[in-house]
């Protein structure tokens, strides 16, 4: 018997969008399509490289503070947004 999985709302650049609870904010942006996190000075769309948090190429701001997309789970009513730099 197939399990419904618990979901969770989040808000990503101003548009809500439900997740499976437990994913990452790098699955996430993932699963929207549009992967990248942030941009570089040079404007290049960055996305998630180490997958452990110490490159920063994924960081977002996640209700108002930095944070390693990689690293930070999503949980209800979460706001991120994508950064530049």
């Amino acid at each position: 018997m197939h399990q419904q999985q618990n979901r969770v709302m989040i808000t990503i650049d101003g548009d809500s969008f439900s997740v499976p609870q437990g994913i990452t904010v790098a699955v996430a942006l993932d699963l929207t399509g549009h992967p990248q996190c942030r941009q570089s000075v040079t404007h290049q769309n960055r996305l998630p490289f180490c997958g452990m948090g110490i490159c920063q190429e994924c960081r977002v701001t996640v209700n108002g503070q930095r944070r390693p997309a990689c690293q930070t789970l999503c949980s209800e009513g979460m706001n991120i947004e994508r950064t530049s730099s």
